[in-house]
């Protein structure tokens, strides 16, 4: 046998290995930074949830970024270090931190995204690093007051008493949400859409949540909706967003339904999703 038809078929095993269940298997995990903690959560036991649950479903490694402190002002280090994701492939943002608004720290928070790096904001990071105080009123996009609603593509403010979320599917063809089916919360805080998401071009919304909230005064109930998941994109770089305000109750976090769904984001940010919903080869769920 000639060097030329050694090197054909030495090329032709290597094809094969790279196409083969073998070589998907070989793909390395997503690395993923987990930022938890400030007011309000139970994010010692979240920040576990979480992890698990991602862990589970998709071939990732998730390493956490976790403060105790319970205030409005906890001290991630994420707060005074722009390059506290460097080496992660995504950062979840899991943190509950009105009370910061200092803007160089919101920055400094912002930095690895401003680079690049996809990312997703669950719950109570809607309501983080306020650095205005009119942050009730509608924030114009790339102002100063939309620093942080510029990365979450959505502005949200507030949200009412906690009651059941109905949850509907608004893009059922995008790859996050492709064959998921609606799906009702149990009592659950809705977060508010201060202005139309729309004013936010790069925003895209995939589920609607209604509530009925009843008026204690008279017993009288009024629906309220707003959108409670959706991605965006990001910086100079467009680097994907995923985001959903559910999440408050840690029985929520552990629902299956929010966990696949946390997933899908996951996986749709960093590149790893097909347009079917299921992860592309080698980020499927590994045996560990």
């Amino acid at each position: 046998m000639n060097n030329s038809i050694r090197f054909f078929f030495a090329a032709l095993a290597l094809t094969a290995f790279a196409c083969s269940p073998l070589a998907a298997a070989a793909a390395k995990p997503l690395k993923i930074l987990l930022v938890t903690g400030g007011c309000c959560h139970d994010y010692v036991r979240q920040k576990d949830i979480l992890k698990a649950g991602l862990e589970q479903r998709a071939n990732v490694l998730v390493d956490h970024l976790h403060t105790p402190d319970k205030s409005t002002k906890p001290p991630l280090a994420s707060l005074t270090n722009p390059n506290y994701a460097n080496g992660y492939d995504l950062v979840i943002h899991d943190e509950c931190a009105a009370g910061i608004d200092d803007v160089a720290l919101v920055l400094n928070v912002l930095q690895p995204h401003l680079n690049g790096v996809p990312g997703v904001a669950l719950h109570c990071a809607m309501h983080s690093f306020r650095v205005v105080k009119d942050y009730s009123r509608p924030q114009k996009p790339g102002s100063e007051g939309a620093l942080w609603f510029d990365f979450l593509g959505l502005q949200s403010a507030a949200h009412g008493p906690q009651e059941p979320i109905a949850v509907t599917y608004t893009d059922s063809a995008h790859p996050i949400t492709k064959g998921f089916r609606a799906w009702t919360t149990i009592k659950e805080e809705l977060y508010n859409n201060v202005q139309p998401p729309a004013v936010f071009s790069a925003h895209h919304s995939l589920a609607t949540g209604r509530q009925t909230v009843t008026n204690k005064k008279d017993s009288s109930t009024k629906e309220v909706e707003a959108v409670v998941v959706w991605t965006n994109e990001f910086g100079p770089k467009k680097a994907r967003v995923f985001c959903t305000t559910l999440g408050h109750n840690n029985a929520t976090v552990e629902d299956p339904h929010y966990l696949d769904l946390v997933t899908r984001g996951v996986l749709w940010a960093a590149g790893k999703l097909n347009a079917n919903g299921k992860p592309i080869a080698g980020y499927e769920a590994q045996k560990r």
